[in-house]
């Protein structure tokens, strides 16, 4: 077979175009991707929650710690998912605690070192999971009864409002 003339060569190698693959749009959107993905993943604290209760909002920022948790729902009080009392027991009790629930407290499982002091009552947790129909007389009672079997900060659980956006804050593209 005969070789094509230079000229015809050159003219062919001139006109050729190599196929490129740009991979910087491809590079761009999932770094996009994985900043979204970051942003909204952090900061998450998972709490149990029942179907029946209805978590009140709030403005607060301050996230929940790990902590045990008490439920409160329209017709019983559980620690940790464990029955403790119904709501009409507590509602009917003449005390200003809640006798079987300041039991379940008070279990070494639950509190940890009893004879560590003040500083160990004071660093202990819990957080407070309440329907927000019920009365406040019921939340009340079950505070007082954390503050007395020794736990010195209590969380009450709240789904955080969505702020508003306002026209000025939005940059355009």
């Amino acid at each position: 077979m005969k070789k094509p003339p230079r000229r015809t060569m050159k003219r062919i190698l001139r006109h050729r175009v190599d196929a490129e693959l740009n991979l910087i749009p491809l590079i761009d959107i999932l770094s996009v991707m994985v900043a979204f993905l970051l942003v909204y993943s952090t900061n998450v604290e998972i709490v149990q929650n029942a179907k029946d209760v209805e978590i009140p909002q709030s403005t607060a920022e301050a996230q929940p710690k790990q902590s045990v948790v008490v439920m409160i729902t329209k017709d019983q009080v559980f620690v940790q998912g464990e029955l403790v009392a119904s709501i009409e027991e507590v509602r009917n009790s003449r005390t200003p605690l809640i006798e079987p629930l300041r039991a379940v407290l008070g279990r070494p499982m639950l509190v940890g070192n009893v004879a560590a002091g003040e500083a160990a009552h004071a660093a202990r947790e819990i957080t407070v999971l309440a329907d927000k129909s019920l009365p406040y007389a019921v939340v009340k009672k079950v505070m007082a009864t954390c503050t007395a079997a020794a736990y010195g900060r209590i969380s009450l659980a709240v789904l955080e409002k969505e702020k508003p956006v306002y026209a000025g804050s939005l940059k355009s593209a």
